[in-house]
């Protein structure tokens, strides 16, 4: 990818006000809310389908349950919008209030674990320390044998990040958003230290403000406007059952159990697992490697000691799919201090979708040049400035 001072003409040649780069749910969310706010001429670009990056899995878990107060305020006011969705921007998302149930058997967790849930019940989380008799009562397939508690949280669930998507793009594009896929950003013009136009392989779109949200693919982004954006791909895996039943699987919470960061939950007629494989090398290589030597092995190993029913379920298939990290697992948010019309909204490392509706908010405030609904200044990619293993804001609730 490249930079230049200026353009040099190719086949097609744009202009808008705002280029937004990435098509997911983030810059989807960017563009409605940037068009909502009365914002014109503004152009989506993605390099591939729209969600075809990190927005691609097919259920996202939704949650306020985080250390970070601004994570925290990010997901709750992401949670209202969710439940709001079907009025705007409109559309079905299914969304359900299943609840979040982390599962922990180290004491050292559940300390940090009950000073994030008063955290949280300061900012209006319902959340609350359970024991492990009750969270077998929230998730029958538990076995409670050397859990020393639980956390749970009524009001997360999930919701389908495809429809997510599609409702964001089809209020977007209703309200004159030109979405344009299939078209890969090449380079970014520069002038005085702005970014005066984005190169695709289709042509130069002149432009006078440009957002990144490009999820793995933005450091790329970052350097061809002369902006330092620590952003690095990695793979994670789901796998999904064949149907179960009858009698239908017991409706449960998304399920965590932190200490090996197994994961579960309800999906149609069956149930979605997921793994974060801690051998797992950066890279964009999305090929699922399920299998009973693989990945899916792993898993299996893995949940026989905490939900031992579910390592023999039959799987139907899975999924790879990109996590786009930072070194301190948490978002970057906010407008260079270097190049003033660069925004970025990135590295969500795995919380991106359930983030989205309160991050276009906040970008779409930072572009009108208005105090933001979450101060998300913490966020800014400078505090990476003394480099990448500068100290940053760690999250406890990473899986």
């Amino acid at each position: 990818m490249s930079r230049s001072a200026t353009g040099t003409g190719t086949t097609t040649s744009t202009g808008a006000d705002v280029v937004v780069v990435g098509g997911g749910v983030i810059g989807l969310s960017v563009a409605f809310h940037l068009a909502e706010a009365g914002v014109r001429n503004i152009v989506v670009v993605e390099r591939g389908e729209l969600g075809s990056g990190s927005s691609g899995k097919p259920i996202g878990g939704v949650r306020a349950q985080f250390s970070d107060p601004v994570n925290i305020e990010l997901g709750l006011r992401s949670l209202r919008a969710f439940a709001d969705f079907g009025r705007r921007p409109g559309g079905d998302i299914r969304f359900e209030r299943v609840g979040y149930l982390f599962l922990l058997s180290d004491a050292a967790d559940v300390a940090a674990f009950t000073e994030s849930v008063a955290t949280q019940n300061a900012l209006c989380v319902p959340s609350r320390v359970i024991s492990p008799a009750r969270a077998r009562e929230l998730c029958p397939y538990v076995r409670t044998d050397g859990l020393v508690a639980a956390v749970h949280s009524p009001d997360d669930g999930h919701a389908r990040p495809g429809l997510v998507i599609q409702g964001y793009a089809r209020a977007a594009a209703r309200a004159g958003v030109r979405i344009l896929t299939h078209t890969a950003v090449t380079g970014v013009d520069l002038d005085g230290g702005h970014v005066t136009a984005v190169r695709t392989d289709r042509g130069v779109i002149r432009c006078a403000t440009l957002v990144c949200a490009a999820g793995a693919w933005s450091a790329g982004i970052g350097d061809a406007a002369g902006v330092h954006l620590p952003v690095r791909p990695l793979r994670r895996q789901i796998a999904l059952t064949r149907p179960l039943g009858p009698p239908a699987p017991p409706r449960i919470p998304f399920t965590i159990d932190f200490s090996s960061t197994a994961y579960f939950h309800n999906s149609d007629d069956g149930l979605l697992f997921g793994l974060a494989d801690p051998a797992q090398e950066e890279g964009f290589d999305t090929t699922w490697t399920g299998g009973s030597e693989g990945w899916l092995g792993l898993f299996r190993d893995v949940v026989r000691r905490r939900a031992p029913d579910l390592a023999e379920m039959e799987i139907a298939g899975g999924w790879a799919g990109l996590y786009e990290v930072t070194p301190d697992r948490n978002a970057l948010i906010g407008r260079s201090g270097t190049v003033p019309n660069f925004l970025y909204a990135t590295g969500f490392s795995g919380h991106g979708f359930l983030q989205a509706p309160a991050v276009g908010e906040v970008v779409r405030d930072l572009y009108l040049g208005r105090e933001p609904v979450v101060d998300v200044a913490a966020l800014s990619a400078e505090r990476f400035a003394g480099g990448d293993h500068a100290v940053g804001r760690p999250e406890v609730h990473v899986v």
